[in-house]
């Protein structure tokens, strides 16, 4: 691919900041070529486009050097085989993290991103470490070592690193802490707030909503929120403990998946109003449930070590009822179902992983789509109101990967347009839907950046922080090789035209501090930034009224709180303090979820371990507080 007119090399290595080129580039729009058999890949259909003014590239996108034989598809003899006659598999969701996000860290750190800065920290304090967990190393993006190598060299580096036990870019940090209510910031399509009613005798009573008037609540100054309930663990784990999916609202429930159930609680009280049994462990979950209160899960097809995340459960979040269950339809020798990425928008979920994809329609189980014919493929999908692919191209060069965008009809799979990249850069998340705002990470070259296209797919814009500024967003707490998971990134907002982000925590005073930024999408460049109070973190969650909806994380002698921006900037005001009797209970998750709806904020664990059964049956689940 020939460089844009004007544009150099990059001369300050790994990340380092450019000056301004004349324009990032952008391919041309259009559907790929289809291709019969394994192939080189077609040449470029015409030069790169140019941004809208304002939009400099910070080392995005430069020509990458053409190397080695790639994304799976060798072209040389000697290799080993993979899909359509390739080497096993690539890149395509073979990033760590759930469905290929990066798991948690200390702080929620990010590996190197843009102007070769250090691991990006995230939100608070140190989180505690749970026993078993992975070990720290590296982003919660979405991007990682293991992206463009074969299936083979990630067998034996896996190998490798559990037989040593050294660390990886595999991390444990807080995450997506999105408002599932907000789909402009989400790509969420969650339902309704909840409303306020308490439980109407469903369930067999065994839950573990406490009443407000607890000890929580005693000495609760003017002005604080009260703890609504508080939910604890009830469930016998594993030694290493499990992850915790969700929370999906549906009508007056709020419900989770743990181990080999899934359970509905009362927004209202905390009390159980159902509880789903599986036969094998939860593997795969979507960010949010149909309009109507309906979710698609991945389950294991068996509980042994080699059991694959091959079985989709429909669930009823309303009723806890199971629907219709089937095994996905595997394309192949080369299609791997042991990780999978789940997305729901409108009445279909689709399915990714490597080099492979099916849809199916929520309501019935139908199968709507399957892996289309053609040089490139869908292996991932970020759902909501729209339903976006991630989609990579069959290429001759691992070190030099082809990724599209691409927004797909959700009933019949067809792309309504497709965005090319230029060549080495990966799509990694969509932080944003509505409007839609994309992660892309180089590999290669270490570097990353955040473009906004428009609604028909072109480059709007290409986000251009300050050099000092590094950004940071939480996307993930597990690890997975083949599957990825675009949706569900927290610490990230936006409405029509401006993009809201936090950087990653200052630990040069007394206490950590950030602060947020908002970004003009037209433009890319930064329009306003917004100091957090002093030795306080914010971490936006979506919007709420027109404003900017953040937490603020509490510190070791203070609770934390939901406090709101304006638009135009300013200092963060107030809108549900959290009692700070309940601030040990709120600093003390392993790693936390936040989301505020119908005027409650919800603190919710992602992971429930304990080093012996009675720690882990004390452990809190979820905290809500209201006013």
């Amino acid at each position: 691919m020939s460089q844009p007119p004007s544009q150099q090399p990059p001369q300050g290595g790994f990340g380092a900041p450019q000056e301004p080129p004349n324009g990032a580039p952008q391919p041309p729009q259009g559907r790929p070529n289809p291709a019969d058999a394994p192939q080189t890949p077609p040449p470029p259909a015409g030069p790169p486009q140019t941004p809208p003014p304002g939009a400099p590239a910070y080392g995005y996108p430069q020509q990458p050097p053409a190397q080695q034989p790639g994304y799976g598809y060798p072209q040389q003899p000697g290799q080993a085989p993979g899909p359509y006659g390739q080497q096993a598999p690539g890149p395509h969701g073979q990033q760590p993290g759930p469905y290929g996000q990066q798991a948690p860290g200390p702080y929620g750190q990010q590996a190197p991103g843009p102007y070769g800065q250090q691991p990006q920290t995230g939100y608070g304090y140190p989180q505690q470490q749970y026993p078993g967990a992975p070990a720290p190393g590296g982003p919660g993006s979405g991007g990682g070592f293991l992206k463009g190598k074969t299936g083979i060299v990630i067998a034996a580096a896996l190998a490798v690193v559990l037989a040593a036990g050294l660390g990886t870019w595999f991390l444990v940090s807080d995450s997506g802490d999105d408002d599932p209510k907000k789909p402009v910031a989400t790509g969420s399509n969650d339902p309704k707030a909840p409303s306020e009613s308490p439980t109407v005798d469903e369930g067999d009573g065994s839950g573990d909503g406490r009443e407000a008037g607890d000890d929580l609540n005693a000495g609760r100054k003017p002005g604080e929120a009260k703890v609504a309930w508080l939910q604890k663990n009830d469930i016998d784990l594993p030694r290493n403990g499990s992850a915790v999916q969700g929370p999906w609202f549906a009508g007056d429930v709020v419900a989770k998946a743990v181990y080999r159930s899934v359970s509905g609680y009362s927004v209202a009280d905390g009390k159980q109003k159902w509880k789903l049994e599986l036969p094998a462990d939860v593997c795969a979950t979507p960010n949010s449930p149909t309009p109507d209160g309906k979710i698609v899960i991945g389950v294991k097809n068996g509980t042994t070590d080699r059991a694959n995340c091959s079985v989709l459960q429909m669930v009823d979040l309303n009723t806890g009822k199971a629907g219709w269950k089937k095994e996905i339809k595997k394309n192949g020798t080369w299609d791997f179902l042991s990780d999978i990425g789940l997305a729901i928008s409108g009445d279909t979920v689709a399915v990714g992983r490597t080099g492979n994809s099916n849809a199916y329609r929520v309501s019935d189980g139908k199968e709507l789509f399957g892996t289309p014919e053609g040089n490139c493929k869908p292996f991932a999908f970020s759902g909501g109101e729209k339903l976006i692919a991630a989609v990579s191209c069959r290429t001759d060069d691992v070190k030099n990967p082809q990724n599209q965008v691409q927004e797909l009809n959700p009933a019949t799979g067809k792309p309504r347009w497709t965005y090319q990249p230029p060549r080495g850069w990966e799509v990694s998340k969509v932080y944003s839907t509505t409007p839609l705002v994309v992660r892309l990470e180089h590999e290669e070259k270490k570097q990353y950046t955040i473009v906004a296209l428009t609604e028909s797919g072109k480059l709007r814009s290409q986000l251009t922080p300050g050099k000092s500024d590094k950004l940071t967003a939480d996307c993930g707490n597990s690890f997975a090789i083949f599957g990825e998971k675009l949706e569900g990134c927290s610490g990230v907002a936006a409405d029509a035209n401006t993009f809201y982000i936090a950087t990653e925590d200052d630990s040069s005073g007394t206490a950590r501090t950030n602060k947020v930024i908002a970004f003009n999408l037209n433009t890319g460049k930064p329009k306003w930034e917004a100091p957090a109070p002093a030795e306080r973190v914010l971490k936006p969650l979506g919007m709420e009224g027109g404003d900017v909806l953040l937490y603020m994380r509490p510190k070791y002698d203070t609770a934390g709180a939901i406090v709101t921006l304006p638009p135009t900037g300013g200092a963060p005001k107030t809108l549900l303090q959290h009692p700070s009797g309940a601030g040990r209970v709120e600093n003390g998750f392993f790693s936390s979820k936040v989301l505020y709806q119908g005027g409650r904020s919800f603190i919710f664990s992602q992971r429930v371990s304990a080093s012996n059964d009675k720690e882990e049956l004390e452990q809190t689940t979820m905290l809500v507080f209201e006013k």
